[in-house]
């Protein structure tokens, strides 16, 4: 689709008239041109992602990948699948590196995630972070805020990697990843080290919030209204966002996991990101749903009480004080998503080997 003066789709309305920012949620080459041409200045990628980028991609990866594997006859088939997410990324963050240059670093990056199941070692994931970071200047690097993804993100801030906190879904864990970018970026200035160039963010991923609740008052049989726990992430989030602006947090939020439009349009006119899948993006620029600022209009009380009142696990992804960083790692949301991102990297993993490097014999 192409945009002209006498038309704005509802996303590129967003980007070129508020300080909301637009990302895809995927680094695939067709869903990101698109992105880029309604308005949007990020993109990200996580194993998950880089596995359906090849599915839907194949044609433009199968001759690459035959040739890495030719090319390095005694790699692993871990070391094979970890240089094709590398270049997967690196090939997306191409196309944002016109909005990179023209904006001096704050936009036009696209985020790159450290192996998942690296999620207990912080030396694990500050070593592929610093790695990532040497593969073009327009990446962010997801790190997992677990208890060990704190203390890398501090660490790797310092060392100047742009980060994307990602498994994060409450308020405690936002304000943790924010004070350990302040910490980095500190230690940084203290030492005159530059950081006028980078862009960290915090995801809170609203969608999973939603789905979490409504997995725990299935599982604990607890009875709320079932019209307030889609506005669950959406209060999270909020609360958040209230936060970071009062206590002026540099890095700033991104919303992911998208479930329906109000991840999009409550968020509207919020200085964040707003992290979508291209799916969703069509379907937002489709709608009737108007472009107006809703970032400053508080979640109904109501609804908030409901949630407060009646979900334990709600109060420890919207209180401040919910969760201790110990508690991380073991919230149910942030094992249920670690398991999904630690599944859809075995699954990589064995579409490479099986494609690739041990194809079935018997198939023609």
């Amino acid at each position: 689709m192409t945009i002209t003066t006498a038309y704005k789709s509802p996303l590129h309305e967003m980007a070129s008239t508020t300080i909301t920012d637009y990302w895809n949620d995927s680094c695939s080459v067709e869903e990101l041109a698109y992105a880029i041409e309604h308005g949007a200045v990020g993109a990200t990628s996580n194993p998950t992602i880089v596995l359906a980028v090849l599915k839907q991609e194949m044609h433009l990866w199968n001759d690459r990948i035959k040739q890495i594997v030719s090319e390095n006859p005694t790699w692993s088939e871990l070391d094979v699948t970890w240089k094709v997410v590398e270049e997967v990324a690196v090939h997306g963050s191409k196309l944002l590196l016109p909005v990179f240059e023209r904006t001096g670093g704050k936009k036009g990056r696209l985020s790159i995630q450290t192996n998942p199941a690296n999620y207990r070692s912080a030396q694990a994931m500050i070593d592929q972070t610093v790695h990532f970071n040497s593969l073009a200047p327009n990446l962010n690097v997801k790190m997992p805020v677990t208890a060990a993804g704190v203390k890398g993100i501090e660490e790797v801030t310092y060392q100047g990697v742009s980060i994307n906190a990602t498994v994060s879904f409450s308020v405690a864990q936002a304000i943790a990843v924010a004070e350990a970018v302040e910490r980095g970026l500190n230690r940084r200035t203290a030492e005159g080290k530059p950081i006028d160039d980078m862009a960290p963010v915090c995801t809170i991923m609203v969608g999973r919030v939603d789905d979490w609740m409504t997995a725990v008052t299935q599982r604990d049989r607890i009875t709320v209204n079932p019209d307030s726990i889609p506005w669950a992430g959406v209060a999270v989030m909020k609360h958040a966002y209230q936060i970071f602006q009062e206590r002026g947090y540099r890095a700033r939020l991104l919303a992911a996991a998208y479930r329906h439009h109000r991840h999009w349009s409550e968020f509207i006119g919020a200085d964040m990101v707003l992290s979508m899948p291209c799916d969703w993006a069509k379907r937002f620029n489709a709608s009737d749903v108007r472009v107006e600022d809703r970032i400053h209009r508080p979640v109904d009380q109501a609804i908030i009480d409901d949630l407060y009142n009646h979900i334990p696990d709600f109060r420890m992804v919207y209180d401040v004080d919910g969760m201790t960083i110990d508690e991380f790692d073991t919230y149910g949301a942030t094992v249920r998503t670690l398991r999904g991102f630690i599944s859809s990297y075995h699954d990589l993993i064995a579409l490479i080997r099986e494609k690739y490097m041990l194809p079935n014999p018997d198939v023609k």
